[in-house]
């Protein structure tokens, strides 16, 4: 069986459920299979399966959880990740936030509370599934502040590349790691969507990272953004 992971291109989103709680699974493909433009195309009940499954399904979307035995959410995501599979959206509670911390270090492409109504659930999915990494800013900027403490210091390599941004990224950045999406930092700055998409796009590729969740992290990281602050602080 080929290590590379399937990945659908078209037609509804396609998503695998990866949760050892059965009725949690049941509950979400409910939700899900009743939206005309996303599809629940396999479950699994730890990691080991979601991998296995994922190497013979096509699928855009893993919702990931992250305690599970055998293998737990981390490992799995880092595993989804290092094969170019589908984008992975962890699954959390307020009490497993540095689970899904670590799953977010890993390369989970965001993160949602397993107590998110099913309109955040969708929201959720497609917003991943379209390149917006980031589900949930405000949830992002309160399990960041919460952690922030025990944030791993950045390195000379990490703040020299923040070094490399202009004035302008790095303000982007900063509303980025503040919660703010594209909309709102284009209100605050007084410029297109478009334009702010622009900048992103050009400090990941400075930064050399894959998604705004990794900017995010970065930010805190080497203390662009300090835990406490808030975008309207500014």
């Amino acid at each position: 069986m080929s290590d590379s992971l399937d990945v659908a291109e078209d037609g509804p989103i396609r998503v695998v459920l990866v949760d050892d709680q059965e009725l949690v699974r049941a509950g979400f493909t409910m939700v899900l299979d009743a939206q005309p433009d996303i599809e629940v195309v396999g479950e699994a009940a730890d990691g080991v399966q979601a991998l296995d499954l994922l190497r013979v399904t096509r699928a855009d979307v893993v919702l990931m959880d992250v305690r599970m035995p055998r293998m737990d959410g981390i490992e799995a995501t880092r595993r989804v990740v290092a094969a170019a599979g589908p984008k992975v959206i962890i699954l959390t509670t307020f009490d497993l936030d540095e689970y899904a911390f670590a799953a977010i270090k890993a390369g989970a492409g965001g993160f949602l509370l397993k107590d998110a109504g099913p309109a955040q659930l969708i929201e959720a999915i497609k917003a991943v599934h379209s390149g917006d990494a980031v589900v949930a800013p405000s949830t992002t900027k309160r399990l960041l502040d919460r952690f922030a403490l025990h944030l791993p210091d950045a390195g000379e390599k990490a703040t020299g590349a923040l070094e490399s941004l202009t004035d302008r990224e790095g303000e982007v950045l900063g509303l980025v790691a503040r919660g703010m999406s594209n909309a709102e930092i284009a209100g605050r700055l007084y410029v297109s969507e478009a334009t702010v998409k622009t900048h992103m796009g050009r400090i990941l590729m400075k930064l050399g990272l894959r998604d705004r969740v990794q900017a995010v992290v970065f930010a805190y990281e080497t203390g662009l953004v300090k835990s406490g602050q808030r975008g309207d602080s500014l």
